[in-house]
């Protein structure tokens, strides 16, 4: 069996910082690190953290003098004060690209505009957009698509959406908004990474006869990828690890194509590659 990996897949920039960071404030914590809220969506991952050390904790009494790791999601800016004010340290894993997108919700807040998230309500990078854009005294609707866009709506609108999100939906919503008639001010703050992942994965699904998709089930850009890769490849294959995978589902495949999500580490990947390679 060929095994070929997308050309850009994996743990994105900012994961790999949160990583970096949470390692290396485990080694030198002494048992007293924690996470506040899983650091990535990876449970693989958040458990050799825990192995580690470092503790998830969601509870703010419980960040209480600890050296507290902010997750790559980022944090709300009321929690954030009150980590900075109870913890021994904080440590900020912060994807720049969400305190990017944290600081546009604001700008569009402090613009006077009602502000517009495209994005999945109750995902912990979305609330906190929609948090700092409340914060800075905005009216807040998270939309998940066109179709979910609230009536009545009239200028100035501002848009702002998740770094996960795919272009084509960002697109679909504004053009929704121009059709009303309105001109909203656009913050595409999608990451690229996220953007270079989707598009090698659907370009390698067309050209094999089956793809697995490595990732977190929790994890919106990993769940993304696997939904792109199966509109292109009916056998596709969403697992967090090999010990998933049934050789017998692959069967008669002779090139299997391999891709991950931005939060998805390379010893993960390369896991998966091996045992493809055996079969």
């Amino acid at each position: 069996m060929q095994v070929v990996r997308a050309e850009h897949a994996g743990a994105c920039y900012g994961v790999q910082r949160a990583l970096d960071l949470a390692m290396s404030a485990a080694e030198r914590g002494g048992g007293g690190v924690v996470t506040f809220g899983p650091l990535i969506h990876n449970p693989t991952v958040v458990a050799s953290l825990e192995d580690r050390g470092a503790k998830v904790v969601d509870d703010l009494a419980d960040a209480e003098g600890k050296v507290v790791v902010i997750r790559s999601h980022g944090a709300l800016p009321a929690e954030r004060r009150q980590l900075e004010a109870c913890a021994a340290e904080v440590v900020d894993a912060t994807c720049p690209h969400v305190a990017r997108a944290q600081m546009a919700a604001a700008e569009l807040a402090q613009a006077g505009c009602r502000v517009l998230v495209v994005g999945e309500a109750g995902h912990p990078e979305v609330e906190s957009l929609v948090a700092y854009a409340q914060e800075a005294g905005a009216k807040v609707d998270v939309v998940a698509s066109m179709a979910a866009l609230p009536e009545g709506l009239y200028d100035p609108v501002g848009v702002v959406v998740q770094t996960t999100q795919m272009r084509e939906n960002l697109e679909a919503v504004v053009a929704a908004l121009e059709a009303q008639g309105l001109r909203p001010a656009v913050k595409n703050t999608i990451c690229s990474a996220t953007r270079q992942r989707q598009k090698t994965a659907s370009q390698l699904a067309a050209q094999v006869d089956a793809m697995v998709v490595i990732g977190g089930r929790n994890s919106s850009n990993t769940t993304r990828l696997a939904e792109i890769c199966a509109e292109r490849c009916p056998r596709t294959f969403h697992v967090e690890s090999a010990d998933e995978l049934d050789p017998a589902l692959l069967a008669g495949c002779s090139v299997v194509g391999v891709t991950a999500g931005a939060s998805t580490p390379e010893d993960q990947i390369a896991a998966v590659a091996t045992f493809l390679e055996a079969l």
